[in-house]
């Protein structure tokens, strides 16, 4: 595979190849800075990407070595099978067409048949990445997020960071969602919550994820389901991930995150996953950032684990 014009170069994600000399990839991760803005009002997100490739270098010489989250080398003893592609073009104003970009890119992953794994962004670069599976559906959508994201506009904008779940209900091939890990107070009134339940998504709150595991929310997911997995950091708890624009206390951990994913690969199958709303400036420490990138590590481990 060749690099598109759409995408700019290294670093790249744990060292990893920007093609395989054989073989075709089972997952294809790229970034996207940008995607729907709301006026005024600048991403804490814009150069994630490069944070979280940043943070998993120190890894980068260790992919055959055992990793405990996944009971086994990376790769689970076999040849590198993942690619980081790069970054999708994107800019603050030109939000009509980061969302073209993103969603283009999407398909093509989905049609080189890779796990595209999109490193945001906000979480408005969501909503593009599901559109990018309209060909490849249908889909369930499991979100971990703080919020549900379920608002129709904000600041006369459909589609920023607080409506990306509302937009996926639209979306005739995402057949379901379920969303874990919601607490506190955000953007989300009475007629948000009404709307998200009379869709059918199913609401799993924080609380009965500490209370029951992963189990909670993954048996709302059918069995064999093709799921894209949508993560927010602020889904995990701000003492694991302070990096976030709305830290929330009482947030999922890292165990039960990854349980998830795992779950996600076992009871079905990952069809793509996408880590938005990592805000680096808001964690000088670079806790959030390593975070962050072990989760995609998990992510690529699950995807390489489940069935073809």
């Amino acid at each position: 595979m060749t690099r598109s014009p759409l995408l700019l170069g290294p670093p790249t994600f744990l060292g990893l190849p920007d093609r395989l000399a054989e073989g075709a990839p089972r997952a294809m991760i790229f970034g996207a800075g940008h995607g729907s803005a709301y006026r005024g009002r600048d991403s804490r997100s814009a150069n994630a990407a490069g944070a979280i490739r940043a943070a998993s270098q120190e890894d980068a010489p260790l992919l055959g070595h055992w990793d405990f989250d996944l009971g086994g080398p990376l790769f689970a003893g076999g040849p590198i099978s993942a690619v980081d592609i790069g970054d999708v073009e994107t800019a603050a104003d030109d939000s009509a067409g980061n969302r073209a970009r993103i969603a283009e890119k999407t398909a093509e992953v989905l049609a080189a048949d890779a796990v595209p794994i999109l490193l945001g962004g906000d979480d408005s670069v969501v909503i593009p990445f599901l559109a990018g599976f309209a060909g490849h559906g249908p889909v369930w959508v499991l979100q971990i997020d703080a919020h549900i994201d379920w608002r129709d506009e904000r600041y006369g904008e459909r589609h920023g960071f607080s409506s990306p779940m509302r937009r996926a209900s639209e979306m005739g091939h995402v057949h379901g969602m379920v969303q874990v890990g919601m607490r506190g107070v955000g953007s989300a009134r009475l007629e948000e919550i009404e709307a998200a339940r009379h869709y059918g998504s199913h609401l799993v709150t924080a609380r009965e994820i500490h209370a029951e595991g992963a189990a909670a929310a993954l048996r709302r997911i059918p069995e064999g389901a093709r799921v894209v997995i949508t993560l927010d950091c602020d889904g995990l708890d701000p003492g694991i991930m302070p990096g976030v624009a709305a830290p929330s206390p009482g947030g999922l951990s890292y165990t039960e995150t990854i349980d998830l994913i795992a779950g996600v690969g076992r009871r079905a199958k990952i069809a793509g996953f996408d880590l938005v709303e990592l805000a680096p400036a808001a964690d000088p420490t670079g806790l959030s950032a390593l975070t962050a990138a072990r989760l995609v590590v998990n992510a690529i481990g699950a995807v390489v684990r489940q069935g073809g």
